[in-house]
């Protein structure tokens, strides 16, 4: 596919060059299929950075000076609250667009731009990047092929010191990505959630969450999201009937752990005396996992579903999702935990039935609590 420059890389900017957008484009800036062409910040000083560190680059201010530019893709790594705008802008100026996650501060938002994309024939992606991790693959790939029998239960903690924000409180900034992994590898969007937390530090946001979630066969997850935690812990356990599996994200190897451990239960019977369970206690497995940046896979995958125009595996029905099951745990947050059901998004795990079946899914390489708006505008300063 040959791009609007008559060649196959994608010319890109970035808005925002806060924690994460430089991460994004010093990636951007590595890939070969890529120009990595402009950054757009409010802030003089991290555009001061930027031109030191990217002399090459065109920066400044004016969003709106970005998309008037020959650049065919926008990644936007702003505060949650400007994603929809900026998005917005844009999609409605031609461009393809990746949203760091989670894709809007709401879903009514979410909808909109993901109907705008399907409608324009351009490529909306939202930043789910665990979904880009090889352990994360490969604990789906084990999940789906029965290795530990029937998912009974799933546990996850999220838990660091900070970083504490004062614009969305601890379930929007880190639950996205629990939340997508869940999806991802069970292969289901869950029916109900509740939620409780505290606001320990500053007022009306929660900066400690434990979170409980349905799904369909009475599947269980639940997931501890904590800015208040002596040690920082990236944790998934999913225990089978089988066989039990750990991803520890913090650990520099030996990521994921299959345990051979598990419970036989003894045959159906009235008698006390004959009831004795039997505990396994078997060897754990430690798989190769392929060390691969997952930021690095997913700009490869955007980059890949702009040139092909397949869809991305975390396009913007995937960010609906997340959003509208973010909306219902901070109603149940709200409400001191009540059991709120889960609004369905009629996709089938992240694989959505897609809108045109001319447009398919891309593929990847080898293994609101929010409270106060931004002043972040589309034009310039």
């Amino acid at each position: 596919m040959k791009l609007s420059g008559g060649t196959d890389r994608v010319k890109v900017g970035v808005a925002g060059f806060g924690y994460w957008g430089p991460k994004l484009v010093r990636n951007f800036s590595e890939i070969p299929e890529a120009d990595m062409a402009w950054v757009v910040d409010r802030d003089e000083t991290r555009l001061a950075k930027a031109r030191s560190q990217y002399p090459g680059l065109e920066v400044g201010t004016d969003y709106d000076r970005m998309l008037a530019s020959d650049v065919e893709a926008v990644v936007v790594a702003t505060p949650i609250r400007t994603h929809y705008a900026l998005a917005r802008a844009a999609l409605l100026a031609g461009k393809h667009v990746l949203v760091e996650k989670p894709l809007t501060a709401a879903s009514a938002e979410a909808e909109e731009l993901t109907r705008l994309a399907e409608t324009s024939g351009l490529t909306l992606m939202v930043g789910h990047t665990f979904i880009y991790n090889n352990a994360v693959r490969l604990i789906r790939e084990i999940v789906s092929s029965g290795e530990i029998g029937d998912v009974c239960y799933v546990d996850t903690a999220r838990l660091n010191l900070g970083l504490f924000q004062n614009d969305i409180n601890v379930v929007w900034d880190l639950a996205p990505h629990d939340i997508s992994v869940l999806l991802y590898i069970l292969g289901q969007e869950p029916i109900r959630v509740s939620a409780r937390g505290k606001c320990t530090i500053l007022p009306n946001i929660h900066d400690v969450a434990y979170i409980e979630f349905r799904f369909q066969n009475d599947l269980l997850a639940h997931s501890h999201l904590s800015w208040l935690d002596p040690c920082k812990v990236r944790r998934v356990t999913i225990v089978g009937t089988k066989k039990m599996v750990v991803y520890n994200d913090v650990q520099d190897t030996e990521k994921v752990r299959i345990y051979d451990k598990g419970i036989q239960q003894p045959y159906e019977t009235d008698r006390f005396n004959d009831f004795h369970l039997t505990y396994r206690y078997g060897s754990v497995t430690i798989p190769h996992i392929p060390l691969q940046e997952p930021l690095n896979v997913q700009c490869r995958h955007f980059l890949e579903c702009i040139r092909t125009g397949s869809r991305p595996m975390t396009d913007g029905h995937s960010g609906l999702q997340v959003v509208r099951i973010l909306e219902a745990i901070d109603q149940s947050l709200a409400r001191g935990g009540a059991t709120l059901p889960v609004p369905a998004t009629n996709l089938n795990g992240l694989t959505p039935e897609p809108p045109n079946p001319e447009r398919p899914m891309g593929s990847v390489g080898q293994p609101a609590g929010i409270f106060r708006p931004s002043t972040y505008r589309t034009g310039g300063s």
